[in-house]
């Protein structure tokens, strides 16, 4: 094994040199491919095509505007989410966040195994006739995340730039044999509310969107990072949610396997559903080895992410899709709070610069800031049970109200501030 996984922060200003924004746009779709293609589907058979297709535009939209933004602070930073956090959250409260964002992503990590385990049992059973029991596709999936992962993001980007044009030929071919089907596009049942809708879009990518600091960090300049977010979430994120909401909407099918199941033959979306795995949970164990090195200094990286491999090949052994919703809309309201912060707090503090010795100068715990976090997730928490009306879309209440809280903030203290260095004029 290597010496280290991923390059430390010492190493970006080299390793950036090598990032063209392609290539980050490759790493951010092999993430988003997964929880693209489980669900997509629901929106094909929840809306009509027009309605599906406007949802998935005005979601992509709202995923573009923060990726640019985050990854550009990324870029600006040279460092990951997990320190630039820091800032915001004071040096000790950012743990805590570190910690939120390590666990998400190692959810993401054991979904993905999961699916993989899922998608090869059914591939083997459909080829050669073979029952292999879950557990063992699974610990074979995370060897193969795991050696993607430990050498660290020029690897990373090699994986993607074969896999996901793979994914991209194969989703393509389930197109095309949908659209020669012949098959109508069905009306639903018990249609999806457009808001909703646009919801799922925005949920489907908003954690990776939170976290996409850490491959800004990595871009070869400002403007190959919002190349690579563009390229990501403007034009190729609305395509493939397109192409993989088309067969349900044919099929009124729940998933992509049943849909091509029902329009010829589900082999294709389950070696779709394979390839993507490997590249998702290669981008979710980088980004959860970034995170939790950050706790664990002294540990070496590539420790780590074998570590994060044996826990998601145990959690993702087991039967996981009873807790996955409440798992996933977790993720979807107490994640995005987080990026409304940071970014809040680039505009006002740190468009000159991160300079971390100002970290000294700062509370350890910022308590006013996760203050802002609390109340935003809360926020969001109401307005996904209905409680409340704001947006619409749960996921961006939440990151607005803590953006807006933590602006009043930092007003608030900044004011206090001058008033104990300037007594007399503030009692003036």
């Amino acid at each position: 094994m290597p010496e280290e996984s991923t390059e430390s922060v010492g190493e970006r200003g080299a390793v950036a040199a090598g990032a063209p924004g392609y290539r980050i746009a490759l790493i951010l779709l092999g993430i988003v491919i997964t929880p693209v293609v489980l669900s997509s589907p629901t929106l094909g058979s929840g809306l009509t095509l027009p309605l599906a297709v406007s949802a998935i535009l005005v979601g992509s939209a709202i995923l573009l505007a923060l990726a640019v933004t985050t990854v550009s602070i990324g870029e600006h930073a040279r460092q990951p989410t997990y320190e630039i956090v820091r800032f915001s959250f004071g040096a000790q409260g950012a743990k805590a966040i570190t910690v939120l964002l390590a666990v998400s992503l190692f959810g993401w990590t054991a979904v993905t195994a999961n699916g993989f385990g899922l998608a090869a049992r059914s591939f083997l059973q459909e080829v050669a006739g073979v029952d292999v029991p879950l557990p063992v596709l699974v610990v074979l999936g995370t060897v193969i995340f795991v050696a993607s992962t430990a050498f660290g993001f020029e690897v990373l980007g090699r994986v993607a730039q074969f896999a996901v044009p793979v994914i991209a030929l194969i989703l393509g071919f389930i197109v095309f044999q949908a659209l020669r089907s012949g098959l109508a596009m069905l009306d639903p049942a018990d249609p999806l509310r457009w808001g909703v809708a646009v919801s799922a879009v925005v949920g489907t990518a908003i954690v990776l969107v939170v976290t996409a600091a850490d491959f800004g960090s990595f871009a070869r300049s400002r403007r190959q990072a919002v190349l690579g977010a563009v390229l990501a979430f403007g034009v190729a994120y609305p395509l493939l949610y397109i192409a993989g909401a088309l067969p349900s909407g044919l099929t009124g099918e729940s998933s992509l396997i049943d849909a091509t199941a029902v329009i010829a033959s589900a082999l294709p979306a389950i070696a779709l559903l394979i390839f993507a795995s490997i590249t998702a949970n290669a981008g979710n164990m980088f980004q959860g080895t970034l995170a939790v090195s950050t706790l664990l200094t002294s540990v070496r990286k590539w420790r780590i992410t074998v570590a994060i491999g044996i826990g998601a090949a145990v959690v993702g052994s087991l039967d996981i899709a009873a807790w996955l919703p409440t798992f996933l809309l977790f993720l979807g309201i107490a994640a995005p709070p987080v990026a409304g912060i940071y970014i809040a707090d680039f505009f006002l503090h740190r468009r000159a610069g991160y300079d971390s010795g100002l970290l000294a100068t700062l509370p350890a715990v910022r308590l006013l800031t996760f203050g802002a976090w609390l109340v935003g997730s809360v926020v969001g928490g109401l307005t996904a049970y209905d409680v409340l009306t704001l947006t619409g879309i749960p996921s961006i209440d939440s990151m607005l109200v803590s953006a807006l809280l933590y602006v009043l903030a930092s007003r608030l203290t900044r004011r206090g501030t001058a008033a104990r260095a300037h007594p007399t004029a503030a009692g003036a």
